[in-house]
């Protein structure tokens, strides 16, 4: 594993397996299967540094709870602490924070941002969010997957909406996985074509397909698990108006969902529009997994942190 995961495709599919392991192993100690657990203390009397240009709930709760519970202390840096690039160089802040902490889980508006921090940090540097993508999200919820279905290879998995940050990193996951994913958003809102020709690239070495569609119906048909987000983000509001309207034939409903396997996952990585990309019936329904979805970040989270310092 490298120094820094900036990409998922920093991380190879044999990589992502052993996370999941490291995963597995600290779900099962947590629970006091296997007596005290061996994270509790893996960072004692280190600091991880929260580099935020974007308010957060669950990436900021669940890297602090992550780290704490290893035993480390955790510091909350806003956008008006900094100014990345304004008040101070992203050069600057990068070897200044070097000096002081551990490592730097920056959640920022451009991916240029995490790309320059990491080059010029000494320490890792963790992406936990860009506006091209969202690694820590998407491995979250591949191991949520694999934790419902047993396995993550083979199955269909549909992503019904935009083609985001969100979008990217799933799709780079499942072509390392051999997930078979689908993407069905409206003309002009498919991923784009460099993040498409990655994982095209990349499920070639694991058997999975990335199809391309205007249609939710196709995408969502037989699909064992059916994802969607938000139709626009923080920074897009001035396209909120055609978005909704471009999007609006690809709400995720219950006519819809009649498409896919009955028991089919609902996937969503929140903040949701309800009543817009998803439906509260369906967001707040038996076959929703949106909850473990952001417990699992944790998780997922410390078993990265563990991994990377244990280099």
């Amino acid at each position: 594993m490298k120094k820094d995961l900036v990409s998922i495709s920093d991380l190879s599919g044999a990589e992502i397996g052993e996370l999941f392991r490291t995963v597995k192993d600290i779900k099962d100690q947590s629970r006091g299967l296997l007596g005290r657990s061996k994270y509790n203390d893996a960072v004692k009397g280190r600091t991880l540094v929260l580099v935020f240009e974007k308010p957060s709930l669950r990436t900021r709760a669940s890297f602090s709870v992550a780290w704490a519970q290893m035993g480390g202390h955790t510091i909350y840096l806003a956008p008006e602490d900094i100014g990345l690039g304004k008040r101070e160089s992203v050069q600057d802040v990068a070897h200044n924070l070097s000096r002081w902490v551990e490592v730097i889980a920056a959640r920022t508006f451009k991916h240029s941002t995490i790309e320059e921090l990491a080059h010029h940090s000494s320490i890792p540097v963790i992406n936990a969010l860009s506006d091209q993508e969202h690694p820590c999200q998407a491995l979250g919820d591949f191991m949520t997957i694999k934790e419902i279905l047993g396995t993550i290879k083979g199955i269909k998995l549909a992503f019904i909406g935009d083609g985001n940050n969100v979008c990217n990193s799933l799709m780079l996951t499942a072509a390392r996985l051999g997930t078979n994913m689908w993407i069905a958003g409206p003309k002009g809102y498919a991923p784009k074509k460099k993040y498409v020709d990655l994982a095209k690239k990349a499920a070639k070495n694991s058997s999975a397909s990335i199809i391309i569609t205007e249609d939710p119906k196709k995408a969502v048909e037989d699909a064992d698990a059916v994802y969607t987000d938000v139709w626009y983000s923080m920074g897009q509001e001035k396209e909120k108006t055609a978005r909704k309207k471009a999007f609006k034939p690809f709400q995720v409903n219950s006519k819809l969902l009649s498409k896919a396997k009955p028991n089919a996952m609902i996937l969503h990585c929140l903040p949701a529009h309800r009543g817009e990309e998803i439906t509260d019936n369906v967001l707040d329904g038996p076959n929703s997994v949106v909850l473990h979805q952001a417990e699992n970040r944790m998780h997922v989270q410390k078993a990265l942190l563990y991994r990377i310092l244990r280099k």
